[in-house]
Protein backbone atom coordinates (compact mmCIF):
# COMPACT_ATOMS: atom_id res chain seq x y z
CA UNK A 1 0.00 0.00 0.00
CA UNK A 2 1.19 3.54 -0.67
CA UNK A 3 0.68 6.47 1.62
CA UNK A 4 1.98 10.02 0.97
CA UNK A 5 5.22 9.17 -0.79
CA UNK A 6 6.05 6.14 1.31
CA UNK A 7 5.66 2.43 0.71
CA UNK A 8 4.14 0.47 3.56
CA UNK A 9 5.02 -3.22 3.65
CA UNK A 10 3.39 -5.75 5.91
CA UNK A 11 5.47 -8.75 6.94
CA UNK A 12 4.67 -11.09 9.84
CA UNK A 13 2.07 -8.69 11.28
CA UNK A 14 4.60 -5.84 11.50
CA UNK A 15 4.62 -2.74 9.32
CA UNK A 16 7.82 -1.39 7.83
CA UNK A 17 8.05 1.99 6.15
CA UNK A 18 10.43 2.78 3.30
CA UNK A 19 10.90 5.96 1.32
CA UNK A 20 9.33 5.84 -2.12
CA UNK A 21 11.87 5.36 -4.92
CA UNK A 22 12.50 8.40 -7.09
CA UNK A 23 12.95 8.41 -10.84
CA UNK A 24 9.91 7.43 -12.86
CA UNK A 25 7.62 8.48 -10.02
CA UNK A 26 8.84 12.07 -9.70
CA UNK A 27 6.53 14.76 -8.47
CA UNK A 28 4.27 16.45 -11.00
CA UNK A 29 6.13 19.74 -10.65
CA UNK A 30 9.43 18.05 -11.53
CA UNK A 31 7.94 16.38 -14.61
CA UNK A 32 6.51 19.62 -15.93
CA UNK A 33 9.63 21.57 -15.05
CA UNK A 34 11.97 19.11 -16.79
CA UNK A 35 9.76 19.15 -19.89
CA UNK A 36 9.01 15.41 -19.89
CA UNK A 37 5.81 14.84 -21.80
CA UNK A 38 4.45 11.84 -23.58
CA UNK A 39 1.67 9.39 -24.13
CA UNK A 40 1.43 6.37 -21.85
CA UNK A 41 -1.53 4.10 -22.69
CA UNK A 42 -4.59 3.82 -24.91
CA UNK A 43 -7.57 1.74 -23.96
CA UNK A 44 -10.97 1.41 -25.57
CA UNK A 45 -14.05 0.24 -23.67
CA UNK A 46 -17.27 -0.87 -25.39
CA UNK A 47 -20.73 0.32 -24.34
CA UNK A 48 -21.14 -2.72 -22.05
CA UNK A 49 -17.93 -1.99 -20.13
CA UNK A 50 -15.80 -4.61 -21.84
CA UNK A 51 -12.24 -3.79 -22.75
CA UNK A 52 -11.87 -4.12 -26.53
CA UNK A 53 -8.38 -2.63 -27.02
CA UNK A 54 -5.41 -1.71 -24.87
CA UNK A 55 -1.79 -0.93 -25.55
CA UNK A 56 1.15 1.09 -24.33
CA UNK A 57 1.95 4.16 -26.42
CA UNK A 58 5.39 5.09 -25.17
CA UNK A 59 8.58 3.72 -23.71
CA UNK A 60 7.80 5.20 -20.28
CA UNK A 61 4.41 3.48 -20.05
CA UNK A 62 4.26 1.16 -17.04
CA UNK A 63 3.77 -2.53 -17.82
CA UNK A 64 0.26 -3.66 -16.98
CA UNK A 65 -0.93 -7.26 -17.21
CA UNK A 66 -4.02 -8.39 -19.13
CA UNK A 67 -6.10 -9.07 -16.00
CA UNK A 68 -5.28 -5.63 -14.64
CA UNK A 69 -6.33 -4.09 -17.96
CA UNK A 70 -9.67 -5.89 -17.79
CA UNK A 71 -10.21 -4.52 -14.28
CA UNK A 72 -9.17 -1.01 -15.32
CA UNK A 73 -11.57 -1.05 -18.28
CA UNK A 74 -14.61 -2.23 -16.31
CA UNK A 75 -13.81 0.02 -13.34
CA UNK A 76 -13.46 3.07 -15.58
CA UNK A 77 -16.75 2.22 -17.30
CA UNK A 78 -18.51 2.07 -13.91
CA UNK A 79 -16.92 5.31 -12.65
CA UNK A 80 -17.82 7.03 -15.93
CA UNK A 81 -21.48 6.00 -15.50
CA UNK A 82 -21.55 7.12 -11.85
CA UNK A 83 -19.99 10.47 -12.75
CA UNK A 84 -22.62 11.02 -15.44
CA UNK A 85 -25.45 10.38 -12.99
CA UNK A 86 -23.91 12.36 -10.12
CA UNK A 87 -23.10 15.48 -12.15
CA UNK A 88 -25.37 18.41 -11.28
CA UNK A 89 -24.55 20.24 -14.52
CA UNK A 90 -26.76 19.82 -17.57
CA UNK A 91 -24.74 20.37 -20.72
CA UNK A 92 -26.21 21.67 -24.03
CA UNK A 93 -27.44 18.85 -26.27
CA UNK A 94 -27.63 16.45 -23.33
CA UNK A 95 -29.91 13.40 -23.73
CA UNK A 96 -30.40 13.03 -19.97
CA UNK A 97 -32.91 15.54 -18.56
CA UNK A 98 -31.76 15.00 -14.97
CA UNK A 99 -28.03 15.64 -15.34
CA UNK A 100 -24.99 15.32 -17.54
CA UNK A 101 -24.61 12.16 -19.59
CA UNK A 102 -21.05 12.89 -20.58
CA UNK A 103 -19.34 11.29 -17.58
CA UNK A 104 -15.60 11.67 -17.06
CA UNK A 105 -13.79 13.72 -19.67
CA UNK A 106 -10.45 14.28 -17.93
CA UNK A 107 -8.75 13.33 -14.68
CA UNK A 108 -5.50 14.94 -13.66
CA UNK A 109 -3.47 13.27 -10.95
CA UNK A 110 0.12 13.39 -9.77
CA UNK A 111 2.20 12.14 -12.70
CA UNK A 112 -0.77 11.23 -14.91
CA UNK A 113 -3.49 12.78 -17.04
CA UNK A 114 -6.38 10.60 -18.21
CA UNK A 115 -8.58 11.88 -21.01
CA UNK A 116 -11.74 10.21 -22.31
CA UNK A 117 -13.86 10.59 -25.43
CA UNK A 118 -17.24 8.85 -25.35
CA UNK A 119 -18.85 8.34 -28.74
CA UNK A 120 -22.60 8.54 -29.46
CA UNK A 121 -22.67 4.74 -29.48
CA UNK A 122 -21.18 4.53 -25.97
CA UNK A 123 -17.65 3.42 -26.91
CA UNK A 124 -15.07 5.13 -24.70
CA UNK A 125 -11.61 6.02 -26.01
CA UNK A 126 -9.25 6.68 -23.11
CA UNK A 127 -5.69 7.90 -23.32
CA UNK A 128 -3.26 8.40 -20.45
CA UNK A 129 -0.30 10.72 -20.68
CA UNK A 130 2.24 12.55 -18.58
CA UNK A 131 1.16 15.97 -17.29
CA UNK A 132 1.78 18.75 -19.79
CA UNK A 133 1.16 16.58 -22.86
CA UNK A 134 -0.85 18.91 -25.13
CA UNK A 135 -3.94 18.31 -27.27
CA UNK A 136 -5.16 15.02 -25.76
CA UNK A 137 -8.70 15.76 -26.93
CA UNK A 138 -7.50 16.25 -30.51
CA UNK A 139 -5.52 12.99 -30.40
CA UNK A 140 -8.57 11.12 -29.06
CA UNK A 141 -10.77 12.44 -31.87
CA UNK A 142 -8.16 11.38 -34.43
CA UNK A 143 -7.96 7.90 -32.86
CA UNK A 144 -11.76 7.70 -33.13
CA UNK A 145 -11.52 8.54 -36.84
CA UNK A 146 -8.86 5.83 -37.25
CA UNK A 147 -11.15 3.37 -35.46
CA UNK A 148 -13.97 4.22 -37.87
CA UNK A 149 -11.70 4.05 -40.92
CA UNK A 150 -9.68 0.95 -40.01
CA UNK A 151 -11.56 -1.27 -37.57
CA UNK A 152 -15.18 -0.58 -38.47
CA UNK A 153 -14.52 -0.95 -42.20
CA UNK A 154 -12.73 -4.27 -41.65
CA UNK A 155 -15.18 -6.95 -42.89
CA UNK A 156 -13.92 -9.38 -40.22
CA UNK A 157 -14.41 -7.03 -37.27
CA UNK A 158 -17.52 -7.55 -35.13
CA UNK A 159 -18.87 -4.71 -32.98
CA UNK A 160 -18.27 -4.98 -29.24
CA UNK A 161 -15.49 -7.53 -29.80
CA UNK A 162 -11.73 -6.97 -29.24
CA UNK A 163 -10.04 -4.96 -31.98
CA UNK A 164 -7.47 -7.16 -33.71
CA UNK A 165 -6.89 -5.01 -36.77
CA UNK A 166 -3.23 -4.50 -37.72
CA UNK A 167 -4.13 -1.50 -39.90
CA UNK A 168 -5.64 0.24 -36.85
CA UNK A 169 -2.56 -0.52 -34.73
CA UNK A 170 -0.21 0.81 -37.40
CA UNK A 171 -2.33 3.94 -37.90
CA UNK A 172 -2.35 4.69 -34.15
CA UNK A 173 1.44 4.21 -34.03
CA UNK A 174 1.89 6.61 -36.95
CA UNK A 175 -0.43 9.16 -35.31
CA UNK A 176 1.41 9.04 -31.98
CA UNK A 177 4.80 9.36 -33.73
CA UNK A 178 3.57 12.35 -35.75
CA UNK A 179 2.05 14.07 -32.71
CA UNK A 180 5.18 13.59 -30.60
CA UNK A 181 7.35 15.05 -33.38
CA UNK A 182 5.20 17.88 -34.71
CA UNK A 183 2.21 18.40 -32.40
CA UNK A 184 -1.43 17.41 -32.84
CA UNK A 185 -2.65 20.62 -34.41
CA UNK A 186 -0.16 20.49 -37.28
CA UNK A 187 -1.02 18.05 -40.08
Amino acid sequence: ARHHGQILRRANNSTQTEERPRGRHESRANQIHTGRMGFLHLFIVNKSGGLIHHRPLGARAPRIGTNEWLRIGSTFHSLHAIAAEASPVRLPGNKNADGADDGIEEIEAGGLVLSCLQTRTGVKFVITAEPGTPDLDVVLREIYVLYADCALKDPFYELEMPIRCELFTQAVDALIDRVEKTGARQR
